[in-house]
């Protein structure tokens, strides 16, 4: 049993690695990476989740405190508060893992939204006003609270609305940090955060530093016109992903 807990640890940590390297690279991605492994090496899907959003938090705080002074607060509360209530029902709800039809149905939005935006993002410009900010808000919400994956909607607003990569980042990890947090505050309170959780966070906190160290040296060698086909690229790659694992 402790030589299966302790390949179990070295797997985590090796996806926490990668999850964090995706996500500072294209601004999200760590709940879709981990998660197609994570449930299956966690007691419980509750705890899988639980797990994903301590690490992505972490990710998140790292990025949003090098990249602050890019945040405008004014564009991100709206969308943010939606998050938090959307997400919360959405958690207080989840009882049992997923049904593996409704992961199948995600896998192909993903695909069609990158393969969309991909090829009409020049025609695609969200505006920040309630109505989008709102929509992307509750979309994302209900992703984060059954699936651990919130960063899609979010990602397709912020790209489209901000004017540059590194507003864009800012704002979109800045989001994701409290978002996280507040997700698990729910979760710890529905009973998902359970020791076994904890030792596995504190184990794969290096594997956060090293993850994202690498993701920013990407980062920054990616040309600011390319970008937004990386991210689009990234989230059609996740739909498959899902697809496959369903």
């Amino acid at each position: 049993m402790h030589r299966i807990a302790m390949e179990n640890i070295v797997e985590i940590f090796l996806l926490t690695v990668g999850a964090s390297f995706v996500q500072r690279t294209t601004g999200f991605g760590f709940g879709i990476f981990i998660m197609t492994m994570l449930p299956f090496l966690m007691p419980s899907y509750g705890e899988a989740t639980t797990l994903s959003g301590l690490l992505a938090l972490t990710t998140s705080a790292f990025i949003t405190f090098r990249m602050r002074k890019y945040i405008c607060w004014k564009r991100l509360v709206p969308i943010l508060i939606t998050f938090i209530i959307t997400s919360a029902i959405a958690i207080c709800v989840l009882t049992r893992i997923h049904d593996n039809t409704l992961r199948k149905i995600l896998g192909i939005i993903l695909i069609i939204t990158a393969f969309y935006f991909a090829f009409f993002s020049t025609r695609i410009k969200l505006k920040t006003t309630l109505p989008y900010q709102i929509g992307a808000g509750s979309i994302s919400g209900i992703m984060g609270g059954f699936f651990g994956m919130q960063g899609p909607p979010a990602v397709l607003y912020f790209i489209s609305s901000e004017p540059d990569k590194n507003h864009y980042m800012a704002m979109v990890q800045t989001y994701f940090l409290i978002g996280n947090s507040m997700m698990t505050i729910v979760r710890a309170s529905n009973g998902f955060l359970t020791a076994t959780v904890g030792r596995n966070y504190l184990f794969c906190i290096a594997a956060v530093a090293i993850g994202t160290l690498l993701g920013s040296w990407a980062f920054k060698h990616i040309p600011g016109k390319i970008f937004p086909y990386v991210v689009y690229s990234y989230i059609g790659i996740s739909g498959l992903i899902i697809l496959l694992t369903s």
